[in-house]
């Protein structure tokens, strides 16, 4: 599938903004299993400077200043993507044989993947996520199954409902009360699996919607999205991360789906927030976002280059 995305910030701001350094994540990844096609990013007022950089988990950023005063400013990322559903796959490794693999040993061989089972900002230490988690985690269950239950659980007995959490949020706060939104599901999924010793990371991306029967998708009325991922160390070593989305109970190989486009990984939402910076002046402001998410008609051979990779 082929889905264009545009992702709209603006900020106002009473009184101006003297001057400003931002960090924006609004570039899709490039990977074997998604093809990013074509991007660009408009940013107004114009940068005094803008430079991309890739950052350590490799994540495509955009740092720009601005030195001009200015009340608004608008930053439109636009982006075509390639991308492919494919089935979690077989995995027999148990969960205890995971979370050992992850324990401290003196002499033993590092994995890049360690850094994913400590505590976060967003996803901090808390006997509570490991108390919630511990009926998904029957002796012997291999990592996998216990992760995708977990999931389950976690999509059932929460409610999704907007407004009920901010981006500040604790993901504690969000599991005591039983609803939130994406990004809290997701961390909830996170601190749960670190709780029990096991490597797991967070994705912000896109979703494709429809609209409701009988009207019309509106222009930017989307919004961005975000799931988990699990570590499964028996899987070859490029292909060991497998993505849960809690808030739709779906799951995939790299992907929960065809109808996602992965934007950028790390620990937390605090990694890869799609624009965070520092401003002087600007005393209040309002933000408004509007994403836009829509399947490019027609060719699909895009498709190929995934099937084909070794």
């Amino acid at each position: 599938m082929k889905l264009h995305v545009t992702h709209e910030t603006r900020y106002d701001y009473l009184p101006a903004v003297e001057t400003a350094q931002h960090i924006a994540y609004l570039q899709p990844l490039n990977t074997r299993h998604q093809q990013l096609l074509s991007y660009s990013l408009d940013i107004s007022p114009t940068p005094a400077h803008i430079r991309q950089t890739l950052d350590v988990f490799g994540n495509a950023r955009c740092y720009f200043s601005l030195q001009t005063p200015h009340t608004t400013l608008t930053v439109v990322a636009r982006s075509v993507v390639a991308t492919v559903a494919r089935a979690l796959p077989a995995s027999s490794i148990s969960w205890e044989q995971t979370q050992t693999l992850f324990r401290y040993q003196s002499g033993g061989r590092f994995d890049a993947a360690t850094e994913f089972v400590f505590a976060s900002p967003f996803c901090p230490h808390s006997p509570e996520f490991a108390a919630y988690a511990q009926p998904s985690f029957a002796p012997g269950v291999s990592v996998l199954a216990a992760a995708t239950d977990l999931m389950q659980r976690i999509h059932t007995d929460l409610m999704y409902e907007s407004d009920s959490t901010q981006v500040n949020t604790p993901a504690v706060e969000a599991l005591a009360q039983r609803k939130g939104v994406c990004q809290d599901f997701a961390h909830i999924l996170i601190a749960c699996l670190r709780a029990m010793g096991i490597p797991a990371r967070y994705v912000s991306g896109y979703l494709l919607t429809e609209a409701a029967p009988g009207t019309v998708k509106l222009t930017g009325s989307d919004a961005s999205h975000a799931w988990a991922a699990v570590y499964v160390p028996d899987l070859p070593p490029d292909e060991r991360w497998c993505d849960l989305d809690p808030t739709n109970n779906r799951s995939g190989w790299h992907s929960p789906g065809e109808d996602y486009v992965t934007l950028a990984i790390g620990r937390d939402f605090s990694d890869v927030s799609p624009i965070r910076g520092v401003i002087h002046g600007g005393a209040s402001h309002t933000l408004s976002v509007a994403v836009t998410v829509e399947p490019v008609p027609g060719d699909n051979q895009a498709n190929l280059f995934i099937k084909e990779a070794p």
